[in-house]
């Protein structure tokens, strides 16, 4: 009890301290709340830019493997020349697999054309994305409609002119309409409006937001373009319980089978996978969290020898109250612990100050912009772990050499 009284009276008489010369104490904050803020924002945007990028992943399908001509990734190394003549997928291997695989939950064969022209009597949309698609699509991607519906299976399977449109389209063409039921212009074909995609926003990614997008059934695409010409890709969604690399294990001996290929021949095909995108970006993010944590630690030691040089100043200024103090039987330790708290106090202080800026720009982002950022409970833990340690050390010397003071000479001190 007696050492939480002398606690608590040392809390006090630094926090007196601190009111005393508030000017010096905020100065000494900024060095600390540059820091921090640094540390934990480059921490919240790096986590915020994860985030998004694991939403568009999430939105091409989490579970999803793509058999393609090309494997995803690039780079001054990236062999090109070894891909550029493989097969592109054909319905064929889209056949086989459908019949052959027994891991997969959907298997569906996708053909995108980009910068094409939709038109509604005088409305045109430009540079809109189709997308046409087999049955099995909206097993592969979470498919949410604000109106209409999705392809029924005779629809696919006949290649019925019809359409689904993404709501920047709809918002487009339709204005003041509902667009179900009305008949477009695309492809040089007229297509049937049947649906409308809920409006996702923009994501990180390419072609990811089914904003701007209109799906068609696969077999109304073939007998308008040859599919070939636009790199179609084979999407296989993995059944529950069943990983990635068993299913990607699967397709490969089957593709391979398909296509005919020795033991000895190198695969004709990709089996790209989303995570590739999140490991290759992960590096990346990886190097940016350690130079922003370097330069918030940079800064915040630069506050900590302000806030040393300003305990000093400090011992010096109280040196003849600490002597009437240590007169009246004050505890070197009590004397110490005055100072300490002061500087772990100061750098606290300073560490919530950078926290406070950065959620007031969070805060900001979101009323402004309507961008979410992401700031971890752990980061805030270690930005004030930071703090107080950087504290610590700033004033442990300073409180050491007040603490053993002579009282007498203390006294005379003034």
């Amino acid at each position: 009890m007696i050492f939480i009284k002398l606690f608590f009276e040392s809390f006090r008489f630094a926090f007196s301290a601190l009111r005393e010369n508030k000017t010096r104490t905020f100065l000494s904050l900024l060095g600390v709340t540059i820091g921090i803020m640094t540390i934990i924002g480059i921490f919240s945007a790096v986590n915020t830019l994860r985030a998004n990028l694991e939403s568009s992943v999430e939105k091409l399908g989490s579970r999803s493997i793509y058999i393609q001509k090309w494997p995803w990734g690039g780079g001054g190394d990236y062999p090109w020349w070894k891909y550029v003549n493989r097969p592109e997928p054909t319905v064929r291997d889209f056949d086989q697999l459908k019949q052959r695989a027994t891991l997969a939950d959907g298997i569906a064969l996708e053909v995108g054309m980009s910068d094409k022209t939709l038109k509604f009597l005088n409305n045109n949309v430009e540079k809109v994305y189709i997308s046409a698609v087999s049955n099995d699509y909206y097993k592969i991607r979470n498919l949410e409609f604000q109106a209409g519906r999705y392809f029924t299976e005779s629809e696919s399977e006949r290649g019925t002119a019809v359409v689904i449109i993404g709501s920047t389209i709809a918002k487009g063409l339709f204005p003041h309409t509902d667009p179900i039921g009305k008949t477009i212009q695309a492809l040089g074909r007229r297509l049937k409006v049947i649906g409308v995609f809920k409006e996702e926003g923009e994501g990180m990614l390419i072609d990811v937001s089914l904003d701007n997008i209109a799906v068609v059934p696969l077999n109304f695409a073939r007998n308008v373009i040859n599919v070939r010409n636009f790199g179609p890709s084979i999407i296989v969604n993995a059944k529950n319980g069943v990983s990635l690399d068993e299913a990607e294990s699967e397709l490969r001996g089957l593709m391979r089978s398909i296509h005919r290929l020795s033991p000895k021949q190198e695969d004709d095909f990709a089996l790209n996978q989303t995570t590739i995108i999140t490991a290759q970006l992960d590096t990346m993010f990886q190097i940016v969290n350690t130079a922003g944590f370097c330069i918030g630690i940079l800064s915040v030691l630069v506050g900590g020898f302000g806030i040393a040089n300003i305990m000093f100043v400090s011992v010096k200024e109280r040196t003849h109250i600490i002597g009437i103090q240590k007169s009246l039987g004050a505890k070197n330790y009590f004397i110490l612990w005055q100072f300490l708290i002061e500087s772990v106090a100061l750098c606290i202080f300073g560490g919530l100050m950078g926290l406070f800026v950065v959620y007031t720009l969070a805060f900001l982002l979101k009323i402004i912009a309507g961008i979410g950022v992401v700031v971890h409970l752990d980061e805030v833990l270690l930005a004030i772990f930071i703090s107080t340690t950087i504290g610590l050390i700033s004033g442990i010397i300073p409180a050491i050499i007040a603490g053993k003071l002579d009282p007498v000479e203390a006294i005379r001190s003034k």
